[in-house]
């Protein structure tokens, strides 16, 4: 499934270039924006991982299937 915002920082993805944005979800940042629909979500980020919730589509961890 293809993303129709960034998750990182919440913009289309077909606007601009995101080649920063996936290098940073792939390597430290949690999802800030969800990747659906563009709202912000709420993060809490843990020793173990992080959990982003978006109040429409649910809970995405970081043993989640990508975010991309």
């Amino acid at each position: 499934m293809n993303a129709e915002f960034c998750a990182r920082c919440g913009k289309a993805a077909a606007e601009g270039d995101h080649g920063h944005c996936a290098v940073m979800l792939a390597s430290i940042d949690p999802p800030r924006f969800c990747a659906d629909c563009g709202r912000r979500m709420v993060v809490q980020v843990t020793p173990a991982g992080w959990v982003a919730r978006c109040s429409r589509h649910g809970e995405r961890t970081s043993t989640s299937p990508s975010v991309d």
